[in-house]
């Protein structure tokens, strides 16, 4: 089992590697905001246990086992950061926290998340509920609340008038 830290690193690496084409230390650096002799450190360890080739003056590369960890943990992050913008958390958290849960849920949890965006994502038209959901953060009420007040006050008003008419 990968540490958080550990996981992190093969995340990033795939996804600088999907970009540029390589990997160098200076950009895993720069990703992950540490300095470049822990990455060096890091790529040691990872190198050690088979996750990545790592040549010093080469840069670095995924193996298949590394790769294939690594695109479960992008896709973990990339569905909890697509869950978190539906709920309407600003892109820029969305990413930070997303990449906080990817390491603690459970599989099936995952799996479950994953097929809740790809249902809301492939609706044919954009769900009311979710325009719903954006009013209901803004103004702490539900749409549907307000609109059946008014239909009740409506329905009072149509009794009434059809009352006057059945007694005229």
């Amino acid at each position: 089992m990968l540490s958080r830290k550990a996981e992190d690193y093969l995340e990033a690496i795939l996804n600088i590697t999907a970009k540029k084409g390589y990997t160098r230390v200076k950009d895993i650096a720069l990703a992950l905001d540490v300095k470049p002799s822990s990455v060096v450190e890091m790529l040691k360890k990872l190198n050690d246990m088979d996750y990545v080739v790592y040549r010093k003056y080469d840069g670095v590369i995924l193996t298949s086992k590394g790769r294939e960890l690594g695109s479960v943990i992008k896709d973990r992050h990339d569905t909890l950061k697509a869950l978190l913008e539906i709920m309407q958390v600003p892109e820029r958290i969305a990413d930070k926290d997303a990449c906080i849960m990817e390491h603690e849920l459970e599989t099936k949890t995952i799996e479950q998340l994953k097929n809740f965006v790809r249902f809301v994502q492939s609706a044919p038209d954009y769900p009311q509920w979710l325009d719903h959901f954006k009013t209901f953060c803004e103004t702490g009420e539900h749409p549907c609340k307000v609109d059946k007040r008014k239909k009740i006050g409506s329905l009072e008003q149509e009794n009434k008038l059809l009352t006057q008419i059945n007694t005229d």
